[in-house]
């Protein structure tokens, strides 16, 4: 499955909405992308599960590149 992961670069900053990143995972559970990234410095706002529609819409974008958690 295929989660997009919105975050701030900073923990420690007051989240902005401007400065709201993302990226997407590869995993097979919420739990599982959270696991892989605790090590980074994020603040995450929030990890939503891509499916039917959505997904093919997110692949378009030019930005989309999956990091794969390697079990």
């Amino acid at each position: 499955m295929i989660f997009k992961v919105y975050y701030q670069e900073n923990r420690l900053e007051v989240p902005v909405r401007e400065n709201t990143k993302s990226l997407y995972v590869e995993a097979s559970t919420e739990r599982e992308v959270r696991y892989h990234l605790k090590d980074r410095n994020f603040n995450i706002e929030l990890v939503q599960l891509l499916e039917g529609q959505h997904l093919e819409y997110e692949q378009a974008s030019q930005d989309y590149q999956v990091e794969s958690i390697d079990a």
